[in-house]
């Protein structure tokens, strides 16, 4: 094959890679899509014959060292419809051109591993394989649509902009993952939206610059793998696992961002709502979300071994509205969430949630979550007593000005609590929450007072004491006397001056010890009313 000349292209092309070569240097779209969408489709079986193909070391050597384009004109390499037969290797190239194919078909995988691109645009395209291990963009990376069958690899890959990889369907590749993007780093934001993967999407360490959107995305795990895999991913916004509203009437086929899905996120006539599905493990650890984690009607579909792990990360906002998971685990250990904004039903049942170390400042739920079900989301956490999530949880109520609720939690952990002592620890506890409530119903400790103020002045009424000293006593009265001895520290004047036998120096001790207890505990409920007055 000869060198090119300036005025056409070289010999050895076949008549479609002489277009091809023409509409280059045009900057202009070289179609080879047929009327009939039958025989248009990269995806159906049917084959295209050779004068809709061209080899792949022609298009590399457009792009590689492609020729000049015509005055008044930017070179681009625009196809529609085309079949690229060979392997199209691109490996540590500086591709300068703007590339953009529609509807085309690889015959081999895609190599473009530690390749420098302006902008990439590849839409709608049935690839083997595509490899770009460290690929850099200085604009976007567009896949919409397209069907990859043996995986993508982006590991370490740089987006100057965008990443879209709107409606794309992967299988997995022979390690059974279908996209491996760990250390990706994107400058703008990653759309991930109504995808299809057959193997492990793998995030790992990933950096995304404004949002990560995985609305109305299937996600299936394989071969033993998570169907999420994405520990230490850093996105400055906000990482949307919700549902997406889905209509033929919301768009168009050739537009990006893709067809069917509204721009507004709410629905229209005709429309239908695909949820965010997972099937197979989700790992989000160590993750850092500038504003939020979206779980909106998500739906996680896990195997009895298998987690939705949000160990430690780190968000403003965690949205957890998601269908609630019927095995499997949530895990929260360690995640430090500002507001949590939850619904009860979402919250699996018990052994389902471990939240050990979760932190979090506010609850706002999306509908009412009483109290009662509130402390079974704890309990769910805690299937063996632990009091961190009864003192976060009450702690949390508190500082919202729930005082009386924050009091009732703390009873539950008290009650708890009761479960791991000895029987006589246990029994004293049972007596301890019958009378007084473990000292968080003040009201109760201070209806006995008064029960044992009436009987304790009831039975001395029948008592005509002796004084200690004649002369010095004041008149004698029962009532009077029995409050001086139920209210320690303060002295009414009746204690100390009289001489009781020894079955009612029993009762006035009895009285005495009760009235410390009693009161020691309606003054520490007192004490906690004044603090948050």
């Amino acid at each position: 094959m000869t060198e090119p000349l300036d005025d056409g292209p070289p010999e050895g092309l076949s008549p479609t890679e002489q277009n091809m070569w023409n509409a280059f240097r045009n900057g202009s779209t070289y179609d080879l899509s047929d009327t009939d969408p039958l025989l248009n489709d990269p995806f159906s079986p049917r084959p295209w014959g050779p004068e809709r193909s061209v080899r792949a070391s022609i298009v590399a050597r457009l792009l590689l060292s492609g020729p000049s384009a015509r005055p008044g004109r930017v070179a681009a390499l625009k196809l529609r419809g085309v079949q690229i037969t060979g392997t199209l290797k691109l490996a540590g190239g500086s591709i300068g051109p703007y590339v953009e194919l529609n509807g085309c078909r690889f015959e081999n995988e895609l190599l473009m591993p530690e390749a420098h691109f302006t902008t990439v645009r590849l839409v709608g395209c049935a690839i083997p394989r595509v490899e770009a291990a460290r690929l850099r963009t200085e604009g976007d990376l567009h896949m919409p649509r397209c069907r990859v069958e043996h995986g993508i690899r982006l590991t370490d890959a740089q987006i100057g902009t965008d990443l879209l990889i709107n409606q794309i369907h992967v299988r997995p590749d022979r390690r059974g993952r279908a996209i491996t993007a760990d250390g990706l780093s994107v400058a703008q934001d990653l759309q991930a939206e109504l995808i299809e993967t057959y193997g492990e999407f793998s995030l790992r360490g990933a950096k995304i610059g404004v949002s990560l959107s995985l609305r109305g995305s299937r996600l299936r795990a394989a071969a033993e793998r998570r169907a999420l895999n994405a520990p230490q991913l850093s996105v400055e916004r906000t990482l949307y696992m919700t549902g997406a509203w889905v209509s033929i009437a919301t768009g168009n086929q050739g537009a990006t961002p893709p067809f069917g899905i509204a721009a507004d996120g709410t629905a229209v006539r005709g429309s239908r709502l695909q949820p965010f599905e997972c099937y197979g493990g989700v790992r989000l650890d160590d993750g850092r979300f500038g504003d939020a984690v979206d779980l909106n009607r998500a739906r996680f579909c896990l195997s009895p071994h298998e987690e939705l792990s949000l160990r430690r990360i780190t968000t403003p906002e965690l949205r957890f509205n998601a269908e609630r998971p019927e095995e499997g685990r949530v895990v929260l250990n360690g995640a430090k969430v500002v507001t949590l904004i939850d619904l009860a039903a979402s919250w699996p049942g018990p052994g389902g949630l471990a939240m050990g170390g979760f932190v979090y400042e506010n609850l706002v739920p999306y509908e009412e979550f009483p109290l009662s079900r509130r402390l079974e989301w704890v309990a769910s956490a805690t299937p063996e007593y632990s009091p961190e999530p009864y003192e976060r949880l009450a702690t949390v109520l508190r500082n919202s000005g729930e005082d009386a609720d924050a009091r009732e939690v703390l009873l539950a952990k008290q009650r708890r609590r009761r479960e791991t002592l000895p029987l006589a620890a246990k029994l004293w506890g049972f007596l301890q929450d019958w009378t007084v409530a473990y000292g968080y119903r003040p009201g109760r400790a201070a209806l006995w007072m008064a029960v044992l103020w009436a009987a304790g002045a009831i039975a001395f009424a029948q008592v005509g004491p002796e004084p200690i000293k004649k002369g010095e006593h004041p008149e004698w009265n029962p009532a009077l006397y029995a409050l001086d001895l139920l209210i320690p520290v303060i002295n009414l004047g009746q204690d100390g001056y009289w001489r009781l036998d020894e079955r009612w120096q029993w009762a006035s001790a009895a009285l005495v010890l009760l009235g410390w207890i009693l009161a020691t505990t309606v003054a520490a409920g007192a004490s906690r009313l004044l603090r948050r007055g």
